[in-house]
């Protein structure tokens, strides 16, 4: 965790390179679920899929561009989860019935749980740094999306069963990681409440 001040809203800081392209991430979204929505053609999943897959590496260019610029900051700390998050729940709602839905339950309620968790630091001026454990949720998600979202006939059933495991593997991680974030937030709360000596 770390704490939130007014330098990192400053239009330098909400301007980075790193950040723009979280923020062309967070615009694939309405292109994306507009290809997806019925009555979708084999194309337009083919399109959407080409799309996700562009938009899945600027969430890798991002953090990598970040470091190496130095120009890693608070906003893109917040930001950066959240697109990720609003990317999965906008495709795997529009991959209903291909996913179960209740699985898309149980992956996009972790989802919404650690955003609320966020926002709550956020009130309070921490940022919650995201996990070790929570990245690996994070590309597990993203493969699981890349195997499900093409239309190949021919090899349909295979790609349903490898992206069906990802998403096994990251709602597994993904429940792990929420406790971790709960808990970290619980200890840095008690710690901030506990008078100084």
């Amino acid at each position: 965790m770390f704490v939130l001040n007014r330098s990192d809203l400053s239009r330098q800081s909400l301007t980075t390179l790193p950040n723009v392209l979280t923020y062309f991430r967070m615009a694939t979204i309405p292109v994306i679920v507009s290809l997806l929505a019925p009555p979708s053609s084999g194309f337009s999943q083919n399109l959407a899929f080409m799309v996700y897959c562009i938009a899945a590496l600027t969430d890798c260019l991002d953090g990598i561009l970040a470091r190496r610029s130095n120009t890693v900051t608070s906003i893109g700390k917040l930001l950066d989860p959240l697109a990720d998050k609003l990317l999965t729940t906008a495709v795997l709602i529009m991959l209903i019935p291909k996913v179960q839905a209740w699985m898309v339950f149980l992956i996009v309620g972790r989802e919404i749980g650690i955003t609320g968790l966020r926002s709550i630091a956020a009130g309070h001026g921490l940022i919650l740094n995201p996990s070790r454990m929570g990245k690996n949720k994070m590309i597990s998600q993203t493969m699981g999306l890349v195997f499900l979202l093409p239309a190949i006939p021919s090899i349909q059933a295979t790609l349903s069963l490898i992206g069906t495991s990802f998403l096994w593997i990251s709602l597994v991680l993904g429940y792990i990681s929420a406790v971790d974030y709960f808990l970290s937030f619980y200890r840095e709360a008690k710690r901030r409440g506990q008078p100084d000596n």
